[in-house]
């Protein structure tokens, strides 16, 4: 299929102050001017320094972009296979899977439960069993139908050896209570070390179920933390309180659609959409509340106050590591753990939808230092990013389209 040049983004070797740690080589092109030159849509004061708009970075090693297909049909998810190849959700409700060498795109894959793909619904995020090789074994996020309307659904299933269909797939997880509603499902799925599963989950976004997001017997705006076989762990923070859902890792989640672990420190990072401004980079955990609704530095799309007065911090509520200002509408984020652009090594790539690029984000000691945009010219919308075999970054569009990032 297509397999096209796009753009090359040569970045001059700048001298300016270079910030080193063992991980991490990048150019600050000026210590006081950040990537972001909007002005903000609230005047509400940061918690510390550092927490919004760091210094811009520049990438110094000379790297592409590459379409490789844009005949994808709303793709939420990419995942890179053992032979290299990518495995896709496609919001309708497929599977699909691409050679990143040719472009080629597999038929349908069948067997999958059916998705109610309303507004943000549909098929979601995806990971693979770790064992896959040897179980082949897929895990999947999307929205069900269910009477009195849909909920965040996992799902679990064995991808045939044709990789022509999904066997035995069966719903293991059902995140309630169901709603009548089409918005923020969440829908990010990955596993930990344990091999259990990280699940995120949005609130629904309507006023009438916001507060769930704080209500510990709901499973809406959670970061939730399952077995494969769909139970609670049994050292998750609430287990054993009779009042909570022992499901729960972290609560007071607006609509977290990334979720990373670091590969040298473990950690476990999430990003958020806020409203009108406050998206949000936390670090995720264990039984800490992130305070959606009841802290944001954001406001209603129409202007409006979120909260009377509205308060970006409280005691008991956990600040964002950083937040956005105007928003990124953030979704898929990866960690780089490659050598070919030594830069990126550790670096945070996340997805921005609205803001039509992918950022860079440059981390130390669990703070953000840097941060770079990337694969602006494009004016795509950003879903999803994945790194393959070839230690390439591959990125899923809004509009159909997949892209390789990597060393010019």
């Amino acid at each position: 299929m297509k397999y096209t040049l796009i753009t090359p983004f040569l970045a001059a070797v700048l001298v300016s102050c270079n910030k080193t740690n063992s991980s991490n080589t990048t150019t600050v092109t000026d210590a006081n001017t950040p990537v972001e030159t909007q002005a903000p849509n609230t005047n509400y004061k940061p918690a510390f320094e550092g927490q919004t708009r760091v210094p811009r970075v520049q990438t110094t090693t000379p790297f592409t972009s590459t379409l490789i297909t844009s005949d994808l049909n709303g793709p939420w998810a990419v995942t890179t296979l053992p032979d290299g190849k990518l495995l896709i959700t496609e919001n309708e409700g497929y599977l699909v899977i691409v050679d990143p060498l040719t472009g080629s795109i597999s038929e349908p894959i069948k067997g999958l439960p059916e998705v109610d793909d309303q507004n943000q619904g549909g098929l979601l995020g995806l990971t693979l069993d770790p064992d896959f090789e040897n179980n082949r074994m897929l895990y999947w996020v999307f929205s069900e139908k269910a009477s009195g309307g849909n909920h965040t659904a996992v799902a679990k299933g064995r991808l045939a050896l044709d990789n022509r269909s999904v066997e035995q797939a069966k719903v293991i997880y059902r995140a309630l209570p169901t709603y009548d509603g089409t918005l923020h499902y969440g829908g990010r799925i990955i596993f930990d070390k344990e091999g259990h599963l990280f699940v995120s989950t949005g609130e629904r976004s309507d006023k009438e179920t916001r507060p769930q997001a704080q209500d510990l017997k709901s499973a809406l705006g959670k970061i939730l933390r399952i077995t494969t076989d769909g139970a609670a762990v049994p050292n998750n923070p609430f287990y054993n309180q009779g009042d909570a859902l022992p499901e729960i890792y972290s609560y007071g989640h607006r609509n977290p659609q990334g979720l990373a672990f670091h590969p040298e420190t473990g950690d476990l990072w999430s990003n958020e959409f806020g409203p009108r401004g406050g998206d949000e980079l936390n670090l995720i955990k264990a039984g800490i509340n992130y305070g959606w609704p009841t802290i944001t530095y954001g406001i209603e799309y129409s202007g409006d106050e979120i909260g009377t007065p509205p308060i970006q911090q409280k005691e008991g509520m956990e600040q964002p590591v950083y937040y956005w200002d105007p928003v990124l509408s953030p979704s898929g984020m990866a960690f780089y753990t490659g050598e070919r652009v030594p830069e990126w090594k550790n670096s945070l790539f996340i997805c921005g939808l609205s803001s039509t690029h992918i950022s860079r984000l440059v981390l130390e000691k669990q703070k953000v230092v840097g941060e770079e945009r990337l694969m602006t010219d494009l004016n795509e919308r950003f879903r999803d990013i994945t790194q393959g075999k070839d230690e390439a970054l591959y990125v899923v569009t809004q509009a159909g389209k997949l892209y390789k990032l990597d060393k010019k």
